[in-house]
């Protein structure tokens, strides 16, 4: 079995910088990096990860707690992840919380008992065990979170601006002519939810608050399909309808088909994340896009700084979104 004297002597390189190519990729040039991984493939090289792991008290494993595995905007954001985390030679854990508080202390668990060297967490609380550690250790602590901004956690994270891209999508229905829109949000515990409401209201105060009409729902298709038929049965009745999420607008969309309603000949549908079915809806959804994959990037990124010992404050990144305008949305009817 080759060693890692083998793998040197071959590269030309020393043992320290095939380490560095095998556990920080980013510290070596791309030529150097190149070299070492011919010479590891060629001569089938597998480091002990086990030997690494007691050496280093590092387990080459990072975790990621997601609120809900079926959601496709989640899955997006875990290809993100699974890419940047592998070029840094890490193995993702892959946690379902549910939306259960006992399921997110579980996670929390396994960091605080070392079987991950970080955690990821996509949704919006954080777990007693974590705010434990983010209180002793502050910005070294390897706690990062993604999509639900929010500041009082002292977190780094990485997200859109909500609000601007919820008051986007307004601005984009009021361009067009419509004066009732019905809004669907998410959770309101969620900051993300609440955020999208600020932008939401904030557009609709700049136009003399037309017409809005808000139902809480939680991000699902069924809740989308249930507040849209309620918002469709009030009087008057919304001209276009605003989700707070792409699966929520795929159940108005249903909703306005048992109503016997056109989109958007009688009612616009706009969601929000553009999730991969999104342009293939019959109409084609409008939706705020997100980067997703380039969320999992970042959050990634924002980790290995602080486990590398290059974080010294909390960072947030805010990712660039854009409203991207399909066959859902149209003219209001005269």
């Amino acid at each position: 079995m080759a060693t890692i004297q083998d793998v040197a002597r071959d590269a030309g390189v020393s043992t320290a910088t095939v380490s560095r190519v095998l556990s920080a990729p980013e510290r070596v040039s791309e030529a150097t990096r190149a070299r070492v991984l011919t010479s590891v493939e060629r001569l089938g090289y597998a480091p002990n990860v086990a030997a690494k792991s007691l050496r280093t008290l590092r387990t080459g494993k990072i975790l990621v707690t997601v609120p809900d595995i079926s959601n496709p905007f989640f899955a997006q954001v875990i290809r993100g992840v699974e890419e940047a985390a592998t070029a840094a030679g890490y193995a993702v854990l892959l946690g379902d919380t549910r939306h259960e508080e006992e399921r997110e202390d579980q996670y929390a668990l396994l960091l605080r008992r070392r079987e991950a060297d970080g955690i990821i967490f996509l949704g919006h609380r954080l777990p007693p065990a974590l705010a434990e550690l983010v209180a002793a250790q502050g910005a070294k602590a390897p706690v990062v979170n993604g999509c639900e901004f929010t500041p009082e956690l002292g977190v780094p994270s990485a997200h859109i601006d909500n609000a601007r891209a919820a008051a986007e999508a307004m601005e984009h229905l009021y361009a067009l002519g419509h004066r009732r829109v019905g809004v669907i949000t998410g959770p309101l515990a969620s900051p993300l939810s609440r955020d999208r409401l600020t932008g939401v209201q904030a557009a609709a105060a700049r136009r003399g608050a037309w017409g809005l009409n808000v139902a809480q729902g939680d991000f699902s298709i069924e809740s989308g399909l249930t507040q849209a038929l309620a918002l469709l049965d009030a009087d008057p009745r919304p001209s276009a309808i605003f989700c707070f999420s792409d699966e929520m607008a795929m159940g108005a969309l249903e909703a306005l088909r048992r109503r016997g309603l056109a989109c958007p000949a009688d009612v616009s549908l706009v969601g929000f994340d553009d999730i991969r079915y999104a342009r293939h809806l019959d109409p084609p959804l409008t939706t705020v896009s997100q980067p997703k994959e380039a969320i999992g990037h970042e959050v990634v990124r924002l980790l290995l700084d602080v486990l590398s010992g290059r974080a010294d404050t909390v960072r947030h990144v805010t990712l660039a979104h854009c409203l991207v305008v399909r066959a859902s949305t149209g003219a209001p009817p005269k």
